[in-house]
């Protein structure tokens, strides 16, 4: 979520940077309601110190010897309760407009890095290296033919339990799932990171932390009778970890690593490319998630997107890194590289990780701090 002193004080500068990804947007009545809420909070914070002079003011009269029940004190007393109403007036008042401007800004995107190149589409995503030899050759199989013909997955029985897009996996396309996820889980916590494996049922306060709601509400699986989603990725419950928490910033770095089924309604997809295992409704995922400090969230970046890439040269799939541009970034993420592994069959790089620095857009709105000393602050999230 975006700082509601920037959009206050400088919302020209939001325009700007949204400006960059594309947006064109009138923060004039959300400056409004920033001002008209920090007003109403300098008038309280007035009126509970006038409260507090008068309370002091009457203790003292009555110690140099004022009747307590006397006119004198009962006019400052009756003061004093006015004020006490006033007071929680103007709380409500406020907690009102904050709690609303608070649900305005949940719409809007994070504002992209300095660093992001500029651009309007992948088209103008930026190659920064390539890794292995791309093999090229006439008549490869596609992944998916190659897995219908090992009958390693199943989409026609799949359509009969659930419906299009999923599928059913046999016999060694089973194992072979169940070992990467394996094999990805002991790499990284072969490297320092902590295992997690979350619920795959979140409620909409931890889809609001991460930032899929209200955005991608559209996008999601919902469960009729309760708040509570399957989760589109294990980034939603690894987010709320520490939601509402402060954590001491000698515990930073905190890094994790997560398995999870993920759920997606992928509604926007019609028309594209969805054989085989692309853009299903349910797929497994191997989620990285770094809490640090926001002086080192450069190099986490940097550290986490080497980590993914240690997976593909494990596994020797050639690949290629893309930094996206301020077009093409995501709803949360201030700077992203993409890792696009070689589909030898298909003849093209498709998407296969995606490395996000979300700056301290989730940590405002999951209320994620942390504290050096006697400073707090909000911590970045990658």
């Amino acid at each position: 979520m975006l700082d509601q002193r920037l959009v206050r004080d400088n919302p020209e500068l939001i325009s700007r940077e949204l400006g960059r990804r594309g947006m064109d947007v009138d923060l004039t009545g959300l400056q409004l309601i920033a001002q008209q809420q920090r007003d109403l909070e300098e008038r309280r914070s007035g009126l509970q110190a006038d409260g507090n002079r008068i309370g002091k003011e009457v203790g003292q009269r009555i110690q140099a010897g004022a009747d307590p029940k006397g006119a004198e004190v009962a006019e400052l007393r009756l003061q004093g309760n006015q004020i006490k109403q006033t007071v929680a007036v103007l709380e409500d008042e406020e907690k009102q407009l904050t709690a609303r401007l608070r649900e305005e800004l949940l719409s809007y995107p994070n504002l992209p890095s300095k660093a992001c190149p500029d651009g309007r589409s992948e088209d103008d995503n930026k190659e920064v290296r390539r890794w292995g030899d791309p093999r090229v050759e006439d008549g490869l199989m596609e992944h998916w033919q190659i897995a219908e013909q090992l009958s390693l997955l199943d989409t026609e029985r799949s359509v009969r339990i659930a419906q299009s897009r999923f599928v059913t996996l046999f016999g060694q396309g089973a194992r072979l799932e169940r070992s990467l996820i394996n094999f990805m889980l002991d790499l990284h916590t072969g490297k320092g990171y902590r295992e997690v494996l979350p619920p795959v049922l979140v409620n909409s306060a931890s889809l609001k932390g991460s930032g899929q709601l209200p955005k991608f509400a559209e996008e999601s699986f919902r469960c009729a009778d309760d708040d509570l989603w399957l989760t589109p990725t294990a980034e939603v419950p690894l987010t709320s970890l520490h939601r509402d928490e402060i954590i001491p910033s000698e515990q930073l770095p905190l890094r994790y690593v997560a398995y999870s089924p993920c759920f997606r309604r992928e509604a926007g997809s019609y028309g594209r490319d969805t054989r085989g295992l692309i853009r299903l409704h349910q797929f497994n995922k191997v989620e990285l998630y770094w809490f640090v400090h926001p002086e080192h969230s450069e190099e986490a970046h940097a550290q986490i997107t080497a980590d993914a890439e240690a997976v593909l040269q494990a596994l020797e799939l050639p690949y290629r890194v893309l930094e996206l541009c301020t077009g093409d970034l995501g709803f949360s993420a201030a700077r992203t590289y993409d890792l696009e592994v070689w589909l030898a069959g298909a003849g093209a790089f498709r998407e296969i990780s995606s490395c996000s620095v979300c700056s301290d857009f989730q940590a405002r709105r999951s209320s994620i701090r942390t504290k050096d000393g006697k400073t707090t602050r909000l911590v970045h999230t990658l």
